[in-house]
């Protein structure tokens, strides 16, 4: 990237960073702990809701793990209408039919259940109450939502997303296979509903990519250049959490702490990086869900190794205070060294795991520069990276992890 170029980008990005002291990022209510779906029912009626959206996915549908939150309302004399039809993906078209069930039953208030995908949904369904006249493209970027949206509460069963805490929703154009983001501080759900018996039944490899997602989330708030002292502080805390209890987890699921623990570094990573933003390993993940279907966790998880490789001496000092607060290496190591090991502690948790190393046979080699220029758009200049990428180190990425 020419200099030009790059005294562009930094100057948008250090005119974001001033910018964020004058937007509300007030984090969601929490109900926590035991009876936290008894306690959120209260408070709903407290407020005056008496009509409900919940929107999930077919799989939490089928599990059941939605009933105990009709079942909760409706002792409050409450109705709740549950839309389950959200993809991995959340697409356009889930929010327009999500939407239409919004309207129907003349709801005031969405409550979404499950990971980042039914809450990305939620979260379009709230944006396009809130804006009738615009389309979910047409608020594509920043603070394009601009108005309050109706009550929104955010149940997470999975930890990793932190999609609770967070101003983004992630939404796909099904016509396009093109990802992208509305980020708005409107978006922060209302109340977030910390409850770790709801990710007891995981199956392992949703628990490792979400804790990897959750990782990441994290690794790049804190690395990137629009951090705070509670961004920061936000972010070494869910490193902490995710090193000491993720594989924990990942190996004994019936173990509650842990899983407490999980939610808790999930939540954290979401609040750090919605004030510092994520960086590159996003912009590439966002692509590969949109191209070929590919979770976000998953796709976070392998990629995430390669991006901070690629970031070089620029990350080495923060990657080494990172390796620092999880005991990685002796003090006498160089920067490099204890960059290297976290670096080298990712794969490891990866490989435990039995996340793959690459995307062998996903990516077409034909896709790759569209998929390049993607990338570039979502993350030049957004995101406040270590090392500014130009449109051949996206390439090199792609090249690298097929």
């Amino acid at each position: 990237m020419n200099f030009f170029k790059k005294l562009y980008v930094r100057s948008f990005q250090s005119i974001m960073y001033v910018a964020t002291f004058f937007l509300d990022f007030g984090e969601p209510e929490r109900i926590a702990g035991e009876n936290a779906l008894e306690r959120l029912a209260e408070r709903l009626h407290q407020k005056g809701i008496t009509k409900v959206l919940v929107v999930t996915d077919p799989g939490l549908w089928k599990l059941g793990m939605v009933n105990s939150i009709v079942d909760a309302l409706e002792k409050k004399d409450m109705t709740g209408r549950v839309y389950y039809d959200t993809v991995a993906n959340p697409t356009i078209d889930n929010i327009e039919a999500a939407l239409k069930v919004y309207h129907e039953v003349g709801c005031q208030a969405i409550i979404a259940v499950g990971g980042g995908s039914p809450m990305d949904c939620a979260k379009g369904v709230g944006a396009r109450v809130a804006r009738p006249h615009k389309s979910i493209p047409q608020m594509r970027g920043l603070l394009k939502v601009g108005k309050k949206l109706p009550l929104l509460v955010a149940i997470p069963t999975t930890a990793g997303t932190g999609s609770e805490t967070t101003l983004a929703a992630v939404i796909t154009d099904a016509k396009t296979h093109e990802k992208f983001a509305l980020n708005d501080p409107h978006l922060i759900p209302a109340i977030a509903v910390l409850d770790p018996t709801l990710t007891l039944k995981l199956p392992k490899h949703i628990t490792s990519t979400t804790g990897m997602d959750a990782l990441t989330h994290a690794v790049e708030a804190y690395i990137g250049h629009a951090n705070t002292r509670k961004t920061k502080k936000k972010a070494l805390h869910a490193v902490k959490l995710i090193h000491k209890n993720l594989f924990e987890a990942y190996e004994h699921p019936e173990n509650l702490k842990a899983r407490e623990a999980m939610q808790i570094a999930a939540y954290d990573a979401g609040v750090a990086f919605t004030r510092a933003y994520v960086g590159y390993v996003h912009a590439v993940a966002h692509t590969l869900g949109g191209m070929y279907g590919v979770p976000h966790g998953l796709a976070n998880a392998v990629i995430l190794p390669y991006v901070l490789e690629a970031f070089g001496k620029k990350a080495e000092k923060k990657l080494a205070r990172l390796a620092d607060v999880i005991g990685l290496g002796s003090f006498k190591d160089s920067p490099e060294v204890k960059s290297k090991a976290f670096i080298a502690w990712i794969r490891e948790m990866n490989a435990k795991m039995g996340i793959p190393e690459k995307f062998v046979g996903v990516i077409k080699k034909e896709d790759i520069p569209l998929l390049a220029k993607r990338a570039q758009k979502e993350g030049v200049p957004l995101y406040p990276v270590p090392r500014l990428f130009d449109l051949s180190d996206f390439i090199k990425i792609y090249e690298v992890i097929q």
